[in-house]
């Protein structure tokens, strides 16, 4: 006799052919691959600026595969552990969805990072020889490589897999999970390694450069300058895709789960929760629908991104931040256009659109309102509270995080109320992929600023005059904005991803949680304890990584300062490539205490109260119910005030060297730069490793829930 139970199959009758998703794939891979092109044949310059461009490339491509050398350990551990002890019935298949998320990610990294590094230097050519419209042109099509790819490899990833398994229905849920499972893993590493070598070598290179040395950002002299440049590609580009690519996953597969379970009830004999559910969402006729309907949504997503993007380069010769504003909301609203024509094109209910409607404007909102926290008044007043000295404007910055954080929670809270009143659970989850159906152009947003940081430090390493670096200045400008929305934005989508997660591991173990009942109150309450403080000790875990890797970073770039004649005059060629190393193995070394708390936490949770309860109390997974919430509360609330005040933080450093308050070399410069070095870390390594965290969390629950 099995320990799992049996289900009987729903068969699968959809009305879209399963193949139009992983299609879809490769129709935006394709289109990807054109704008790639495009990139590549401009002119890449030669002598002094080639030679930096080549360095920034060869540094990101070393971290990569330093980087998949530790996933490969991982992924061949978890891989076998789900080959051998998972439930026989699908334990292969869901091994081998896991290898191939884990692969669909690295490609989707790897491609977004050569592109970025082929992107930079090309902005900054533009810049100088074409204008400011071109610049944004090659800088925008640069970041919507990375998108695109995004989208496309999680719809030829997962629909692949659906379409190769629809036969095995009862089941088909289970192995896509180890997709999403092999998809979390990469983002870990990709996401928070990226986030200590880019701070490690930020904080380094401005501490002892700008502080101690005196010389300007971006300075060819400063050995750890080529290192920081390398680092926005691996933590903003790379880490920054792998982060929205395992909530874009998981989103979908969470929404495919519940939609499962309600399946099954229904083919065990039909209960009249599951029957008047399926009956509100209008799948009363085929609810095997309700399976394939997240996949069809995001595939017309990524076609209203690719109209997006089109839109914003036909908008590029005009206002930069109008531009990309009106692509993001433009695709936002097709999307929600066609989610109400596809509910109706299908026969279902327009509850369906309803629940999608109610997380793309809550994604929209949550973008909003960082713009405002980390780029509107906000940013002055901490800016004029560093008139009287650093202490105050560290102040000022701490409590424009913390307020910061209050309408995108209530905004998050909202879309839960009113997604489940439309669709119920299976709302909850249509709200998520509401949320990130136009990833294509949101993510393409996101990369352009790293690009246009980059293109900046070409500039200003290769000297290309004023006029260039006051382009790529303006360019940089936009990019923070939309660097931080963008941030903003992935932890709400991660937040809401991770509760549909944590919403079909309840559904899938069928616990029943009696508050009134003093031992599940105490188990669960446990579990929300201990949930509650895992998102402070992986904060304390990556915040110490930044800053012993920034300590080594910081003595090798004094080092070369005091051993090599005529660094400081310009005769001597610093030694870069011994910084990238630094950071580099500090991060490959730092990332394996947040991998074990992230997958380790709900096996020794689940497993150990699952040991020490009475038997047939289901007490591991009641307290990994807990564990879950708990860690869900306190990664959305972390993040968003570890970003927001560190974008806060980094705008008035700009907006104070724009000119105002003294400008560069006062007093409260002085004291910028310092919330600078403390907010980097905070909104670049801590603040997003929250998302991956608690959505790495969640998956891991969700594929041990039938051993619980």
């Amino acid at each position: 006799m099995s320990f799992w139970p049996k289900r009987e199959p729903l068969q699968l009758i959809c009305h879209v052919p399963v193949y139009i998703t992983p299609l879809l794939g490769i129709i935006g891979l394709i289109f990807a691959g054109l704008i790639l092109r495009n990139i590549v044949s401009r002119d890449g310059g030669e002598g002094k600026v080639a030679e930096i461009a080549e360095k920034i490339h060869k540094g990101a491509m070393v971290f990569m595969r330093r980087e998949f050398q530790l996933i490969s350990y991982f992924a061949i551990a978890i891989g076998a552990a789900l080959f051998f002890f998972q439930d026989p019935d699908f334990g292969k298949q869901q091994s081998l969805a896991f290898f191939l998320g884990c692969i669909a990610s690295s490609v989707a990294g790897f491609i977004g990072m050569y592109t970025a590094t082929k992107a930079n230097v090309r902005t900054a050519l533009a810049a100088k020889n074409k204008g400011a419209a071109e610049a944004l042109a090659v800088a925008f099509f640069g970041g919507s490589v990375m998108g695109l790819t995004v989208a496309s490899m999680g719809l030829l990833g997962l629909g692949g897999l659906f379409a190769y398994f629809q036969s095995d229905s009862a089941h088909l849920a289970e192995i896509l999970e180890g997709f999403a499972m092999g998809a979390s893993l990469v983002a870990l590493f990709y996401r928070v390694g990226g986030g200590i070598f880019t701070k490690a070598a930020d904080v380094g290179a401005d501490l002892v450069g700008k502080v101690e040395a005196g010389i300007p950002e971006d300075d060819p002299r400063n050995p750890g300058v080529i290192a920081d440049n390398v680092g926005d590609n691996v933590g903003d580009v790379a880490g920054m895709g792998s982060d929205i690519f395992e909530s874009y996953c998981g989103a979908q597969i969470a929404t495919i789960a519940i939609g499962a379970s309600l399946g099954a009830r229904l083919a065990e004999g039909g209960s009249e929760v599951a029957t008047a559910m399926v009956n509100k969402l209008g799948a009363a006729q085929d609810p095997s629908i309700l399976l394939q309907l997240p996949l069809i949504l995001t595939s017309v997503g990524l076609l209203c991104s690719i109209l997006g993007i089109l839109l914003v380069r036909t908008l590029s010769d005009k206002d930069p931040a109008n531009a990309l504003r009106f692509g993001t909301i433009g695709s936002a609203i097709l999307f929600i256009i066609a989610s109400f024509i596809v509910s109706s094109t299908l026969g279902l209910s327009p509850n369906i659109a309803f629940a999608v409607l109610s997380g793309a404007v809550g994604g929209i909102i949550i973008g909003l309102v960082t713009e405002h926290y980390t780029g509107g008044a906000p940013v002055r007043e901490i800016a004029r509270q560093g008139d009287t000295g650093v202490a105050t404007l560290m102040i000022s910055g701490l409590a424009v995080g913390l307020k910061s954080v209050v309408i995108p929670m209530l905004t998050i809270a909202a879309t839960i109320y009113i997604s489940y009143e439309f669709a119920g659970l299976y709302g909850v989850g249509l709200a998520a992929v509401g949320m990130l159906g136009t990833v294509g152009i949101t993510m393409a947003i996101d990369a352009y600023g790293p690009v246009a940081d980059n293109a900046g430090g070409i500039a200003e390493m290769a000297k290309m005059g004023p006029e260039t670096r006051k382009i790529t200045d303006g360019l940089d400008a936009v990019g923070n904005t939309t660097a931080a929305i963008g941030k903003g934005f992935a932890i709400g989508a991660a937040g809401l991803a991770a509760l549909a997660l944590i919403t079909a591991f309840i559904q899938k173990t069928e616990i029943s949680l009696d508050l009134a009942n003093p031992d599940d109150l105490r188990i669960f309450f446990v579990g929300l304890m201990i949930g509650g403080a895992i998102p402070f000790l992986n904060g304390a875990i990556t915040m110490n990584a930044v800053g012993e890797a920034a300590f080594d970073m910081i003595e090798e770039i004094r080092r070369q300062f005091r051993e090599i004649p005529g660094i400081l005059e310009g005769t001597a060629e610093p030694e870069t490539d011994r910084c990238i190393d630094i950071a580099t193995a500090a991060a490959t070394r730092k990332m394996i205490g947040p991998a074990i708390l992230a997958v380790g936490t709900p096996l020794v949770v689940g497993f150990g109260f699952e040991w020490i309860g009475a038997e047939g109390t289901q007490s591991g997974a009641k307290a990994l119910a807990g564990t879950l919430c708990g860690a869900l509360l306190g990664c959305v609330l972390l993040a968003l005030m570890m970003s927001n005040a560190g974008g806060a933080w980094d705008n008035a450093k700009k907006y104070v060297e724009e000119g105002n308050h003294g400008g560069k070399g006062s007093e409260t410069h002085s004291a910028s730069v310092v919330g600078d070095t403390v907010g980097d870390p905070l909104k670049d390594t801590s603040g997003p490793s929250m998302n991956i965290l608690i959505n790495v969390m969640a998956i891991v629950s969700l594929v041990i829930a039938g051993l619980l």
